[in-house]
């Protein structure tokens, strides 16, 4: 009898595919999605998704920039630290898919959060985005019309794109007790105050991530019924958890599941799609070579080499690289999670 691996490829087999090869000469790790120059493509996610975004702008594609930075900012570092130029719209991190799906619901005037302001020295922030403005406005009324105008981009954005990139990178969060409404950084982090009675802590369990994802790509499908999904799986690990665990299994955890989730979506919908930039950065075929000194962030090099596996295949050609993205510290990653890391410090 012939066994079930006789036709099976090369890249099939650990051996000749990991094994035996240098981690910079890895091939076939994905199939491409179809993809074209005239393709909307939308970002949204944890902070490495913006690097996606960054190298398709890079290589022309038609990305949607729906709510740009007005003139009066110099540079664009100083656009980016207000949230201008980091995804397709200014919502900052969108760490979870329940995040993501109450953003939808909100966007198309089907959920209203109990709690939307939070303060900080007599300044008003965004309870549901409140890394996108560092020093506040002067009223609960402005963030509000803010607020207001940015779920009008969101909403045309939905209803518009072709293709939806959204990097999956936590499954921790903090919600509001009252109405299930969850944040993107736990209040008093950023802005905001922290009363246990109001908020609470949730990690979400595989089940949830997926109940959640197909509700969100149903109601997109009911708005944009040819819309795609590409999910990628952040490979930085958690600033710091919030369980009784220690920090490398909670990370690895949370990880995991997440990983799974966005693997079995794919698998079940033709129109999911999944890239493994998680798995060529952080799995122990790389030997830790893509990150920096603090074993968490990704350097360049690991960034460039992963961009390198997403425009393969057919994307390589459609997606011409005429000049790479600059290396400058005019980019930085803009990145809510990181603001917990001097809590350490504090305690």
């Amino acid at each position: 009898m012939e066994n079930p691996y006789k036709n099976q490829t090369e890249k099939a087999f650990w051996r000749p595919a990991v094994a035996e090869r240098n981690a910079m000469d890895y091939q076939e790790l994905w199939i491409p999605l179809p993809l074209k120059k005239e393709d909307l493509i939308a970002t949204a996610g944890s902070c490495f998704s913006q690097n996606i975004g960054r190298n398709l702008v890079s290589r022309g594609a038609n990305f949607m920039d729906l709510e740009p930075a007005p003139p009066l900012f110099d540079t664009e570092i100083e656009a980016r630290r207000f949230g201008f130029g980091v995804f397709s719209c200014r919502y900052g991190n969108i760490y979870t898919t329940r995040q993501l799906i109450q953003l939808f619901d909100e966007s198309f005037g089907n959920r209203e959060p109990k709690e939307i302001i939070w303060e900080r020295e007599n300044r008003f922030f965004d309870a549901l985005r409140p890394g996108i403005d560092p020093i506040g406005q002067e009223t609960a009324e402005k963030v509000i019309s803010l607020r207001k105008k940015h779920l009008l981009a969101v909403r045309k954005m939905f209803c518009e794109l072709d293709l939806f990139i959204f990097t999956f990178g936590l499954t921790e969060a903090w919600e509001c007790v009252e109405d299930s409404t969850v944040y993107p950084t736990a209040p008093g982090t950023i802005a905001g105050s922290f009363d246990p009675e109001k908020y609470q802590f949730r990690n979400f369990r595989y089940n949830d991530i997926i109940f959640d994802f197909n509700a969100f790509f149903e109601r997109l499908r009911a708005v944009n019924n040819s819309a795609k999904v590409l999910l990628t799986v952040s490979p930085v690990p958690m600033t710091a958890t919030a369980t009784s665990d220690h920090i490398l299994p909670a990370s690895v955890y949370s990880k995991s599941v997440l990983r799974a989730a966005a693997g079995d979506l794919a698998c079940d919908n033709d129109d999911i799609f999944y890239f493994p930039g998680y798995e060529i950065v952080s799995t122990h075929g790389s030997r830790g070579m893509f990150f920096n000194q603090n074993m968490r962030t990704i350097n360049q090099f690991g960034i460039d080499y992963v961009m390198t596996h997403f425009f393969s295949g057919e994307l390589v050609n459609e997606f011409h690289l005429d000049s790479r993205p600059s290396k400058s510290n005019e980019f930085n990653l803009i990145c809510d999670e990181e603001k917990m890391d001097p809590l350490f410090d504090d305690n």
